[in-house]
């Protein structure tokens, strides 16, 4: 990165000093910016002095713009505080240093010309009537000039090239009981999980019970419930960190440990000590599997307008009649996290409750042999190793002692306390489907040759792969910064929700300039890279898609 007419000494402490002291300066600009575009939406979407969601989404675009400027000045502070923090350990070196300065390079390049919210919608500052002027400060304008350029990419994509294979890209700065967390799993990963998951994807297999049980003897199902319920008692960025690696081999086998969290989650935050007692064990040894019924056909992110009906009868106990679709992992699991309206009266959130529902797990030939239930598989273009399902209930019979917490008209609540979990373990597994593009993409890039030379020697080629590496890195450090929110005990529903959408993000536009580096071979159903962008596609849609989730943001930053 030029400074001077020098370049920036590739090694040392002068480059962390040199580099930090540039981006510590561009952070203050960045934040009265964002403060000016707070004050310029909460004035379009604000009636007799109060937000109105009316206006919220008459003026939408503005407000998903001000969410997406809010994520990435998150996102600079946090690769800002990562070096910071690898630097006063002593392990800064190169990569990181080239990692720092295209990021900002490129997100502050964006800031000031327009952030993409989807391949055909660009927030750009002059949207909210801002000038791209109050990013003009010396310091920007040299990381902007200066820091994404083509030498800076080229030369990671040679480091990258110089590591053995399947490496993370950059050091992650985490503390040594992390690392080892994440090098099992990752050895895991390696060994039992992708070698094999292109397979089961273009079989549509579901994952092995092999795995499920290795999974369960190495604490998966049980990593952040309290050991005095059965489980490890471990953190949040445990969990981002296992979630990655798994999600690396394959997003289905990434994916499993998120029903466990969801329903653990709950029954901590909601249930009865019985309910405690009784489900957390289970869950936390992979004895019982859980699945989250809650979507409807015709509801989707609205679950306040849910019509499934739960009816108590007169020996305490419920009958469940209705509709759920989007229910992954339905057949085999036995007990459901279900969400229905136990008051009839009632049209919105509040006359929602939430049940364990116990079920019996199914086989091939039987899926669905609980009486009061039947499902229908949704075939699926990818996310495949545990299906999804359309369920039926009628008449479905739920005990009374599985209503969570024992009193009615609680579920919706109770369901809100586990989004930032759920949003957090999407964002991780997100980084792990984008590294999985990452690997396979670098490994072509280097084994094809055209025109008589590895395909990696062309820029374009090595620029998409050093952009990779670069934004997993970020989203990373946003994601693992929401984790350590959440472990602190404070609230970080808007720091989950920017980690989830970013990182959602980066999985589609890793996967698909991965596809678009293997070229037509990446069209082949035989080529991981298929598997891996059709398994990217969905992250922006489950667990609140982009819009949803930028909605979200948009009013925790109104408030």
């Amino acid at each position: 990165m030029p400074h001077d007419g020098q370049e920036f000494p590739m090694t040392g402490q002068p480059l962390l000093e040199d580099l930090t002291s540039l981006t510590a300066a561009a952070l203050p600009p960045l934040q009265s910016l964002l403060d000016t575009a707070k004050n310029a939406v909460h004035a379009l979407v604000s009636k007799d002095g109060r937000v109105s969601a009316a206006l919220i989404e008459a003026n939408q675009s503005a407000a998903h713009g001000l969410s997406w400027l809010a994520t990435y000045v998150n996102c600079l502070e946090q690769m800002h505080g990562w070096a910071e923090r690898l630097g006063a350990d002593g392990k800064f070196g190169e990569t990181e240093a080239l990692i720092l300065q295209i990021a900002f390079g490129e997100y502050l390049a964006q800031l000031r010309g327009g952030i993409p919210m989807s391949q055909t919608e660009i927030f750009r500052l002059s949207d909210l009537g801002l000038d791209a002027l109050a990013l003009a400060t010396p310091e920007i304008d040299r990381l902007i000039a200066a820091g994404n350029t083509q030498a800076a990419r080229e030369r990671l994509v040679a480091l990258m090239q110089e590591q053995a294979a399947n490496i993370t890209v950059g050091n992650p700065g985490l503390e040594d009981e992390l690392e080892m967390i994440r090098e099992q799993f990752r050895r895991y990963a390696a060994e039992k999980v992708e070698p094999f998951a292109h397979d089961w994807h273009l079989k549509d297999e579901l994952i092995p019970m092999e795995v499920i049980e290795e999974l369960a003897e190495m604490g998966v199902f049980g990593l952040t419930i309290p050991e005095e319920f059965g489980g490890f008692g471990l953190s949040k960025a445990s969990m981002v960190v296992v979630s990655e690696e798994l999600s690396r081999g394959y997003i289905g086998v990434g994916s499993l440990g998120t029903r466990s969290e969801i329903a653990a989650e709950l029954i901590l935050c909601g249930g009865t000590e019985e309910q405690k007692t009784k489900w957390l064990p289970r869950l936390a040894s992979g004895e019982t599997l859980p699945t989250a019924v809650f979507t409807e056909p015709n509801t989707g992110s609205d679950l306040g307008s849910l019509r499934t009906r739960a009816v108590k009868g007169d020996d305490g106990n419920y009958v469940v009649t209705g509709n759920k679709t989007w229910i992954t992992h339905a057949a085999r699991t036995h007990v459901m996290t279900l969400l229905a309206r136990t008051d009839p009266d009632t049209t919105d959130y509040r006359g929602l409750s939430m049940f364990l529902a116990e079920k019996t797990p199914g086989t091939d030939a039987a899926p669905f042999p609980t009486p009061g239930m039947t499902g229908t598989e949704i075939e699926v273009l990818g996310y495949r190793g545990m299906k999804e399902y359309e369920l039926g209930f009628d008449n479905f019979a739920v005990k009374g002692e599985n209503l969570l917490g024992g009193v009615e008209g609680n579920g919706f609540k109770q369901l809100m306390q586990t989004f930032e979990s759920a949003r957090i373990q999407t964002a991780a597994r997100a980084i792990g489907v984008a590294q999985s593009a990452l690997d396979v993409a670098m490994q072509y890039a280097q084994d094809r040759k055209q025109f008589g030379k590895q395909l990696i020697a062309f820029p374009r080629v090595s620029g998409k792969l050093a952009m990779m590496a670069v934004e997993i890195m970020i989203a990373r450090q946003l994601t693992y910064f929401s984790a350590r929110e959440k472990d602190a005990g404070r609230r970080c529903d808007l720091e989950a929700g920017m980690a989830k959408l970013l990182g959602a993000r980066v999985a589609w536009a890793a996967a698909d300039n991965g596809l678009q580096i293997h070229g037509g071979n990446g069209f082949a159903l035989e080529y991981k890279i298929s598997r891996i962008l059709c398994d990217a596609r969905i992250l922006n849609i489950f667990e609140g898609a982009a819009e949803i989730q930028a909605q979200v943001i948009a009013r925790r930053l109104l408030d």
